[in-house]
């Protein structure tokens, strides 16, 4: 890999909470963080409008008492089990439970179905993290 020195003028404080970041969480020096955060945005980008496959892991904390909702998820991962590879679930408690889905398919359709899954009545918290399948 052949690297290429570049120079970028960056506000102070930023730097410094930066620089901070990198500190706290060990992440290695400035040139590799800032590798990472472009890759990072390339894939997002790539990921966009993206007609292509992505893989993505949805994260979902619900009230499991919530009437039918354990159903209902369970019958959205049957209906759409061509995207929904896996599935792991946690009981956090005497009712809240961390239901974490890897998922393959088309950006958008893992969207469509994150957004379903988020917006179910009982469901407390929900992030889908996307990534292109091939790099």
């Amino acid at each position: 890999m052949e690297l290429e020195r570049v120079s970028l003028a960056i506000e102070r404080g930023l730097l410094r909470r930066f620089d901070s970041l990198l500190a706290r969480r060990r992440l290695g020096n400035r040139s590799e963080a800032v590798r990472d955060l472009i890759r990072r945005r390339l894939l997002e980008e790539a990921n966009e409008g993206g007609s292509g496959e992505a893989v993505a892991s949805l994260t979902l904390v619900y009230d499991h008492a919530q009437r039918e909702l354990s159903d209902r998820l369970v019958a959205t991962g049957h209906h759409h089990q061509a995207r929904v590879l896996s599935t792991m679930h946690v009981h956090l408690d005497g009712r809240m439970c961390l239901e974490v889905m890897a998922l393959r398919g088309r950006p958008a359709e893992l969207r469509q179905l994150a957004d379903h899954l988020i917006g179910l009545k009982g469901v407390q918290h929900g992030q889908l993290v996307l990534s292109a399948a091939r790099i």
